[in-house]
């Protein structure tokens, strides 16, 4: 009995080892934010002001695979908000208007990477993008 005792809590000890999430959906914590467009003339030489970027997508990767694993529009406001996340590495990401003229498509990411600990609710700071 004692030795059916032991096996069982070194199985149960295996299966809580063994589940470690990864970077997801399932869990209780939540990245959320606000994209603002600081607006300019067409050669991004006079700022016109800013305003919160509504109905824009904000994307966001799970651990360190390529792609992006889900995708949320932002409110009138501006806001975003991405819940039920597990502990891990996440990249968040939208899309701006290039104002160096760098890019050939005219379009480059604006990206921010964060670390999400076990039931963390944070609060990213602004992206800023261009339109």
């Amino acid at each position: 009995m004692k030795h059916l005792t032991i096996n069982c809590l070194f199985f149960a000890f295996l299966i809580a080892v063994g589940c470690k999430k990864n970077p997801g959906v399932g869990g209780n914590g939540e990245l959320s934010g606000k994209v603002i467009v600081r607006k300019y003339n067409a050669t991004f030489t006079t700022f016109l002001g800013s305003y919160p970027s509504a109905d824009h997508y904000v994307y966001i990767k799970y651990g360190e695979h390529d792609g992006y694993d889900n995708r949320i529009k932002t409110d009138y406001n501006g806001n975003y908000r991405f819940q039920f996340l597990y502990p891990g590495k996440y990249e968040l990401f939208t899309y701006s208007l290039d104002s160096t003229g760098k890019s050939l498509s005219g379009i480059v990411p604006v990206k921010t990477d964060v670390t999400l600990k076990r039931n963390q609710k944070l609060v990213l700071s602004e992206m800023q993008i261009h339109e």
